[in-house]
């Protein structure tokens, strides 16, 4: 019987790869036997530091950048399979937003997904021999539940989904799935772009400051960053071979 989470012979592209789930994504590809990555975030030194075994091309630079993307490219060649994850956080009501503020979120979370996205169906559907692939896009559960104060963040999250829906049904007749991912809370260094995040954990400690937030989940704790990779190494994988256009919720229940 085939394995269909063996990733042997496959090349993969993972954006925001230098840490939280884009790290735990470059991991698990490489654990399951992934023959060549390409990995892009802007830190330079935590993505020098991930140790991987498998063939490691690592790019400096935001996603944001469109032209970064015709240099990125070349190393794209026979893609199989891609993880547009890079992202920042943000927060506050939506009518005290700054324009600075809107444009810097879209900018990476938005917009630079949709770049990070076009460049991947490019390169699969340039493949010789190989039709097709399958993306991934790192959406939030509060692109489906609205969430109080989570401003452009939630917005552009609730983007992305809905552009993947879009790809899928695009790009179909390619052999290119393209899923999104809608993970609720995670234990990632993104909280630490919340000024009330950081204040909590010098006055509490980091993992109190998690149970804390945590309490509205179900489950009862935050999920790790491997669990979500998890997830989507499945909806990368062939076992997934009949997904296409969904967006997986992986909250721990907190949108029940």
């Amino acid at each position: 019987m085939a394995n269909e989470l063996d990733f042997s012979n496959r090349s993969a592209l993972v954006t925001g790869a230098a840490s939280g789930i884009g790290a735990a994504c470059a991991r698990w590809l490489d654990t399951h036997g992934a023959k060549r990555l390409v990995l892009v975030d802007v830190d330079e030194a935590s993505l020098s530091a991930l140790e991987l075994g498998c063939q490691v091309e690592r790019i400096t630079g935001s996603v944001g950048d469109a032209d970064q993307w015709e240099q990125i490219a070349p190393s794209l060649a026979g893609l199989d399979h891609a993880v547009v994850n890079a992202g920042i956080g943000g927060s506050g009501a939506l009518g005290e937003h700054d324009l600075e503020t809107w444009r810097r979120v879209m900018n990476v979370n938005l917009d630079g997904a949709f770049f990070t996205l076009r460049a991947a169906i490019d390169a699969m559907k340039a493949k010789q021999g190989r039709s097709g692939g399958s993306i991934v896009i790192t959406s939030s559960i509060t692109a489906i539940k609205p969430v109080p104060g989570i401003g452009a963040y939630g917005v552009a999250k609730a983007g992305v989904a809905h552009m993947a829906r879009i790809a899928a049904a695009d790009h179909a007749k390619d052999q290119i799935r393209v899923n999104a991912i809608a993970p609720g809370g995670v234990d990632t260094a993104i909280w630490e772009s919340s000024a009330d995040f950081r204040a909590s954990v010098s006055a509490h400690g980091r993992d109190a400051t998690l149970k804390a937030m945590a309490e509205t989940t179900p489950r009862g704790r935050f999920a790790t960053p491997d669990e979500i990779a998890c997830d989507i190494g499945y909806l990368l994988s062939d076992a997934a071979a009949n997904v296409t256009g969904h967006v997986l919720v992986s909250d721990g229940g907190y949108s029940l």
